[in-house]
């Protein structure tokens, strides 16, 4: 990470899941990172469903700077049910929980982790998405809760960048699209499709975020750095 001072300091949160744990990797292996914060929910107890558990995780790192923050957390399958392929398969209390996991919950870890994003130096705070969260580019349908939930978070990272930009005009925040990666939420819906492996997966959006200019602050991208529709 170029773009970050020497030594940065960087926080994942959802470092047990597949593409945050080769993140985390990823990062340890950079000679210029220092200290790294890996919080999850089967490690730590952090739940973004659970505001509590968000504000006092983010209170125990008092007043320390992050010049990199990482969220990793969502789920595309809740409680044993997958994405629908039609209307009529919505189930009203798994729709809530799609929105709980995927879109309100990354708004709480912004909401308690970004007070700890330096005021003037550059910062970057990386929020997972997800391609089929953009309406621009929706030409297959399906999957409604997981797609309105994703699109959600969207609109979440581009109001609050706006904001952020007021008070720490340094700091980036932006939505990444992992693409396909090889892990355990991906599996049941690879259709025998192509899925990049985690390690090469979290270079490369590492990558996309070190080279991102103030102009892009608030912007949807692939892994590759390519922008997506909103």
């Amino acid at each position: 990470m170029r773009s970050l001072p020497e030594g940065y300091a960087s926080i994942v949160i959802g470092a047990s899941g597949g593409i945050g744990s080769a993140i985390a990797e990823a990062i340890r292996q950079d000679p210029r990172a220092g200290e790294i914060v890996r919080l999850s929910r089967s490690d730590d107890g952090l739940e973004v469903e659970k505001e509590w558990t968000v504000k006092a995780h983010a209170a125990t790192l008092g007043a320390r700077t992050f010049h990199l923050m990482i969220c990793a957390t969502g789920a595309l399958t809740i409680d044993g049910h997958g994405p629908e392929k039609a209307i009529r398969q919505i189930d009203h209390d798994i729709m809530a929980k799609q929105f709980s996991t995927n879109a309100i919950g990354p708004a709480i870890v912004l909401k308690h982790f970004m007070p700890l994003l330096p005021r003037k130096e550059r910062s970057l705070f990386v929020v997972l998405s997800a391609r089929v969260g953009s309406i621009g580019d929706n030409r297959l349908g399906g999957w409604i809760s997981y797609r309105s939930a994703k699109a959600a978070l969207n609109q979440i990272v581009k109001t609050t960048s706006i904001e952020l930009s007021r008070t720490k005009p340094h700091a980036i925040l932006v939505a990444i699209h992992p693409g396909t990666v090889a892990t355990t939420l991906t599996e049941p819906f690879s259709g025998g499709h192509e899925r990049q492996a985690p390690d090469r997966a979290s270079r490369l959006i590492l990558q996309t975020a070190d080279g991102l200019t103030s102009a892009q602050n608030g912007g949807f991208f692939a892994y590759d750095g390519s922008a997506i529709a909103w």
